[in-house]
């Protein structure tokens, strides 16, 4: 059994992630159900599947106790999280799709088209964890990628989407392995002549600082946030600050603020496909005078009324999915991973695959004896 083995399962059965824990049988995501799959999988298995994936990186695992990466197995590309857990060595598996989002393709509402039109400006793109704001994100920078020539800068943890330039010049980067921190890259980026920034996630105040800077010396930037409505993501990038700078924030959000959407994804039982529910909140000039005195509370009346400026709700983009009839497969949307393009530096940090102790000369881990008893692989983790 090789990890490339059940990714290649995993993708026959068209799920979405996988999960792997000692003891249990593999566990793959379909539809948003999770269902069981094959034999259980003994702890010294996924520790060997590990040390082969992390290779020079495996003390660093130890000392933290996970580990984030993309790699590319079975010819699929998966996002990998490598963890600690009471049973030893875990993983959550995202496998990635190979296609080109777009807003066609992943079924979502032409008005997005809107957020990326400006020059300039802060968009938003919240949701709960899973719910396909990378994606959205990516069919965005593809608006842009199709129909202007700009410089897009794209920074990531991991790379998702390989974005192929068509009539834009991209560059992406992902932290760990050509930058050292979202921080770093994006200080980084404006000596770099951008139009467009694109950053994974806002995970704390210095790179929302950052964002903001960014976004105000006319640069157009495009984030993500987790958060269930529009008007809660907002709430919570000016929360993450301190008090005492929270109304210079608000301030400083209502100027460069282009709109905010927060998405779902919901089963279609029609379709038999999940597929995304959206609210979008343009920043009309109701909305800025809102946001910057910070009555984030009254941001849905202000959607709700919005229509004319391109702002909807949940209920009435739902409306619209009721109505719709061309929606997109994804079976329609596979494409060969070898058409991604190969990135151009090597790593910071490679990831070079090591055999564990006691593989053979072809570079199959074998495992050893004491490799099957839990209690040591487990002592071996906690040693940091």
């Amino acid at each position: 059994m090789r990890l490339e083995t059940l990714i290649a399962s995993a993708r026959e059965h068209g799920a979405s992630d996988v999960h792997l824990e000692g003891g249990f049988r593999a566990t793959f995501r379909v539809r948003g159900n999770l269902k069981r799959h094959g034999d259980s999988l003994p702890p010294a298995l996924l520790t060997s599947f590990a040390r082969e994936v992390l290779g020079d990186e495996w003390s660093a695992f130890i000392a933290r106790g996970s580990a984030d990466l993309s790699v590319v197995m079975a010819g699929q590309r998966c996002r990998l999280n490598v963890l600690r857990s009471s049973r030893g060595v875990g993983f959550a598996i995202r496998l990635l799709t190979s296609s080109q989002a777009t807003l066609k393709s992943l079924n979502l509402h032409p008005d997005l088209a809107r957020l990326v039109r400006p020059t300039h400006g802060l968009v938003l793109v919240c949701g709960p964890t899973g719910s396909g704001k990378t994606s959205t994100l990516a069919a965005l920078l593809q608006e842009i990628n199709l129909h202007e020539a700009r410089h897009l800068i794209t920074v990531e943890s991991p790379i998702e989407y390989a974005l192929v330039p068509r009539k834009s010049f991209i560059r992406q980067r992902e932290v760990g392995r050509d930058t050292p921190s979202f921080e770093q890259a994006l200080l980084d980026a404006l000596r770099e002549d951008p139009d467009v920034l694109m950053v994974g996630e806002l995970r704390d105040p210095e790179v929302m600082r950052l964002t903001l800077a960014a976004a105000e010396t006319g640069h157009l930037v495009l984030a993500t946030l987790h958060s269930s409505k529009a008007s809660e993501g907002l709430q919570r990038l000016v929360s993450a600050f301190a008090p005492e700078v929270q109304q210079a924030v608000c301030a400083q959000l209502a100027d460069v603020l282009v709109g905010v959407v927060a998405q779902r994804l919901r089963f279609h039982e029609a379709q038999q496909l999940l597929v995304p529910e959206c609210e979008l909140l343009m920043a009309s000039s109701p909305v800025r005078a809102l946001v910057r005195q910070g009555q984030f509370f009254k941001l849905a009346s202000a959607m709700e009324t919005g229509a004319a400026e391109g702002s909807f709700t949940f209920s009435r983009n739902a409306e619209w999915l009721a109505k719709k009839t061309d929606f997109a497969q994804p079976s329609a949307l596979v494409e060969p991973v070898s058409e991604a393009p190969a990135p151009a530096l090597p790593p910071l940090r490679p990831l070079v695959a090591r055999r564990a102790p006691g593989s053979d000369d072809d570079g199959a881990v074998v495992l050893s004896e004491e490799d099957d008893d839990l209690s040591s692989i487990i002592e071996e983790l906690e040693k940091a």
